[in-house]
């Protein structure tokens, strides 16, 4: 298993999705966020099951640095509970994972 972890989180808006990955990426947290969508989520929130189009960033950045990657996203982030999951990178090729180093500062 690698120190790497990919930190999913949705957004309603795509323009909010995109200041969240600019932000991470920018402030050297993560060396690329993706962003998926619009994605169909179904959920149940306050007692009543929703269904919304949201868009989906993706982070790859290092497990040391997930306080800071949570931080940021919360925020930025217009949920008043967003979802924030870190996914274990169980493993990735040498280069990319030396291209995350590059990128991304060390926590």
């Amino acid at each position: 298993m690698t120190e790497c972890i990919q930190v999913v989180t949705t957004t309603a808006q795509k323009a909010d999705a995109q200041q969240i990955a600019a932000t991470l990426v920018q402030r050297r947290l993560a060396a690329c966020v993706q962003i998926v969508g619009p994605i169909e989520s179904t959920y149940r929130w306050e007692g009543k099951i929703e269904t919304a189009a949201e868009w989906q960033c993706w982070a790859k950045t290092w497990r040391s640095l997930y306080p800071e990657v949570e931080e940021a996203i919360r925020q930025l982030h217009p949920y008043d509970q967003p979802e924030i999951l870190a996914v274990a990178v169980v493993a990735g090729s040498r280069g990319y994972l030396a291209w995350l180093d590059q990128e991304v500062k060390r926590g």
